[in-house]
């Protein structure tokens, strides 16, 4: 176990786990009512506007947004307005639990991207590994929807999966902020996907046409926007201070079993067996990718 990861670091990530499993749990609760595009339009602007709040004024946010807007603008496509969409799409048709599983598989795609374009992430046999039997678990999980007799469409499963490559995308791309304090890239990628979606919603859904959505799922988009968003990305950024990269990473371990257990309790979700061995082979592929469980057994060999 890495040092710097003590009890409150730990207790931070298990919270952030929490959060972000049920972003999948609010969603699930919102798109009943809302339609997606706008659905995402609201869940960005509110955590933007929650941001700034935060900031209030530090780190010369408005300064940074001015002179790297395009970029922000990129950065906000990849990693939030696209596959936030692409999720909340597909959550029209799959359950809580099953969408977070599958967008679980983020870390794969990222290194599978990260060894393409970049020239200091390449694969090792480790990550291959890592990558071979997480995509295994993924055919696992869409196999059933491509023949007629699946309970849900391939479409509905696949977009999980996009929005996953998409993040994978971001995480390449988002490293020229490296040098950007956190907050900043935070509410910069968030103001900028929040104009992203608005003309999209506008178009797509004309919102001044919608019923109003019933109260629990007004308080899921609060939720969604202000719990899994704004303050999710907040947190995260605390334990990636504090813990680092590598160990916040281990977040993505943990959103699937909140996911699925709030979607259980809440929601009257169930899991099939193929689905739990899909889990846990996305799971499994994740550990041989963070490659800590291979070190700890060389060390006690």
């Amino acid at each position: 176990m890495d040092s710097r990861m003590n009890a409150w670091t730990w207790g931070l990530l298990v919270l952030l786990g929490l959060i972000w499993g049920g972003s999948f749990f609010f969603a699930r609760i919102a798109v009943e009512h809302v339609p997606p595009l706008t659905l995402v339009f609201f869940r960005l602007l509110l955590a933007a506007l929650a941001l700034h709040v935060y900031i209030a004024g530090r780190f010369d946010f408005y300064a940074i947004l001015k002179a790297r807007w395009r970029e922000f603008l990129i950065l906000g496509l990849i990693n939030n307005a696209l596959p936030h969409a692409l999720i909340f799409f597909g959550q029209t048709r799959i359950g809580a639990g099953l969408a977070a599983i599958l967008n679980a598989t983020t870390p794969i795609w990222t290194v599978l991207i990260a060894n393409y374009f970049t020239s200091d992430e390449k694969l090792s046999p480790a990550k291959i590994a890592g990558c071979l039997v997480g995509l295994v678990g993924t055919i696992v999980l869409i196999g059933p929807g491509m023949s007629a007799g699946g309970e849900a469409p391939l479409w509905a499963l696949l977009l999980p999966v996009l929005a996953a490559i998409s993040y994978g995308f971001a995480a390449t791309y988002g490293k020229r902020f490296k040098n950007v304090p956190a907050p900043v890239t935070a509410a910069g990628q968030l103001t900028a996907s929040s104009l992203i979606a608005l003309p999209l919603s506008l178009l797509a859904d004309r919102p001044w046409t919608l019923t109003a959505p019933p109260l629990d799922a007004f308080l899921a988009i609060l939720a969604l926007a202000l719990l899994s968003t704004a303050f999710g990305y907040i947190l995260y950024f605390r334990i990636m201070t504090s813990a680092g990269a590598t160990n916040a990473s281990l977040v993505t371990l943990l959103v699937p079993p909140s996911a699925i257990l709030l979607g259980v309790l809440f929601l009257g979700e169930r899991l099939a067996l193929g689905e739990f061995a899909g889990m846990a082979l996305i799971g499994f592929g994740l550990v041989i990718l963070d490659g800590r469980a291979y070190r700890m057994l060389a060390r006690a060999a």
